[in-house]
C-alpha cells in the first residue's frame, strides 16, 4: 500500500520520523535533473547572515553585449547593479524592495522594484537606470496594493510612455497598474490599478509571455497559473501544479524567453529541492508542456540553492555566455552572503538536449 506520494507504509513511517529531526534537505525529491555550473558569480549582497538577495533582472546591451548589466535585490535593503563580471557597478539604499523588473520607453531603461517598506500597502517604487554608468537614479512611487508587495512583472504594451505592471501581494492579491513615469525634470509618476486578480494562498513569481497574451503567477506551494495578461478578464487557470515531480514547493521565481527559431520556454525555480523546471509555452493560449529539468552544481564555483528569484534572456551576451544568460539568486552561498550565480543559457540547452 502506498500514500499520494508513492511511499509504501514501511517508507511513509520513515519520512514521519525523520521530519522529527531538523533538517535543511527537502522532504520530497523531484524528477531527477540534469547538472550545469555556474561560469560566473556576483559580489554578494551587502547584509550578511539573512535571507536577503532576492531577484535579478538583466538588461541587454544590443550594442556590446559584454556590457550588460544585471539589476537584483538585497530585500533587507536596496538594489545593486552588477556588471557580467560579477562586480558591483552601483548600490541604490532604497529599503525592503523584493523583486525587480525593467523596461525601456522612449530611450528610457526603467527599473520597478515591489516596495515593502510598508507591509500592508504596497508601493511600486520607480527608477531610471543609466545604462552606461549603471547607476539608479529614484523617480517615485505608485500604490501597488492592499497588503505586501512580493512580486513584481512589466507588460511593456505598445504605448510610447506607460505600461502596465503586475504587483504581486503576498497574501495572493495581484494588482495590474498603468504606470505612467513623470513627463520631464522632477515630474512623478502615476498609477492607476485597473484590474485585481486573486489566488488563494502565498504568492510571489511572475513573468510575461507577449505572444500568448499570457500572466503567469506562482502560487507557492500549488503551482503556476496562466491569466490573460490584457483585457478585463480575472479568472486563472492552473497549468502546471505542485507534484514532487516536475515543481517541488515552493514555486518561486519564473521567467519567459524566446530563442532566435520563436520558441518560447518558462523556468520556475522548483525551490524545496533545488531544481529549475522548464517548459515549452506550446499554443496560442500559453499553455505549457514540460521539457525537463536542471540544477546549478557545485563546479569551479558554487552552486544555487533555494532560488527564490531568476531570470532568463536568450541571446548574445559576448564570449562568455554567448547563446543567452540565466541568472539566478543563491540561497547558500557558502560562509558569505548570498548572491546570484551566472549560467551560460547554451549550457542549459545542452544539458537538456533541446
Amino acid at each position: 500500500m502506498t500514500n499520494a506520494f508513492g511511499y509504501g507504509l514501511a517508507g511513509a513511517a520513515a519520512l514521519l520520523l525523520a521530519g522529527c529531526a531538523t533538517t535543511s534537505e527537502p522532504q520530497f525529491k523531484g524528477l531527477p535533473p540534469v547538472s550545469v555550473h555556474a561560469t560566473g558569480e556576483t559580489v554578494p549582497v551587502g547584509t550578511n547572515n539573512a535571507d536577503a538577495a532576492d531577484d535579478p533582472a538583466i538588461w541587454r546591451n544590443a550594442a556590446n553585449p559584454a556590457a550588460s548589466l544585471i539589476v537584483a535585490t538585497d530585500k533587507k535593503a536596496g538594489l545593486y547593479v552588477y556588471g557580467l563580471d560579477g562586480k558591483i557597478k552601483s548600490f541604490l539604499n532604497a529599503g525592503r524592495v523584493n523583486n525587480v523588473d525593467l523596461v525601456e520607453k522612449g530611450g528610457t531603461v526603467y527599473a520597478v522594484a515591489s516596495d515593502r517598506n510598508d507591509p500592508r500597502n504596497a508601493k511600486l517604487a520607480l527608477f531610471t537606470l543609466d545604462t552606461t554608468s549603471g547607476k539608479l537614479t529614484p523617480i517615485g512611487k505608485v500604490a501597488g496594493g492592499t497588503g505586501e508587495g512580493y512580486g513584481v512583472c512589466i507588460l511593456p504594451g505598445n504605448d510610447a510612455q506607460a505600461f502596465n505592471v503586475f504587483s504581486v501581494l503576498k497574501e495572493g492579491v495581484i494588482a495590474d497598474v498603468r504606470v505612467t513615469p513623470g513627463a520631464g525634470a522632477g515630474a512623478a509618476p502615476t498609477g492607476t490599478i485597473v484590474r485585481t486578480l486573486k489566488l488563494q494562498t502565498q504568492t510571489e513569481g511572475c513573468a510575461l509571455d507577449a505572444q500568448s497574451n499570457s500572466l503567469y503567477v506562482g502560487e507557492e506551494d500549488v503551482g503556476i497559473w496562466r491569466f490573460d495578461a490584457t483585457g478585463a478578464a480575472t479568472e486563472g487557470v492552473k497549468v502546471a501544479s505542485v507534484d514532487n515531480q516536475q515543481l517541488v514547493a515552493d514555486v518561486e521565481g519564473l521567467a519567459v524567453a524566446t530563442a532566435a527559431d520563436g520558441t518560447r520556454y518558462l523556468v520556475a525555480s522548483s525551490q524545496g529541492d533545488n531544481a529549475y523546471a522548464v517548459y515549452r509555452i506550446s499554443d496560442a493560449k500559453g499553455a505549457l508542456g514540460y521539457v525537463g529539468r536542471f540544477a546549478v552544481t557545485d563546479g569551479t564555483l558554487g552552486g544555487a540553492e533555494e532560488t527564490d528569484g531568476l531570470e532568463l534572456i536568450i541571446g548574445d551576451f559576448g564570449p562568455a555566455y554567448p547563446g543567452g544568460l540565466f541568472v539566478a539568486q543563491d540561497g547558500h552561498n557558502g560562509t558569505k552572503a548570498q548572491n546570484f550565480k551566472l549560467v551560460s543559457w547554451d549550457a542549459i540547452k545542452a544539458a537538456l538536449g533541446l
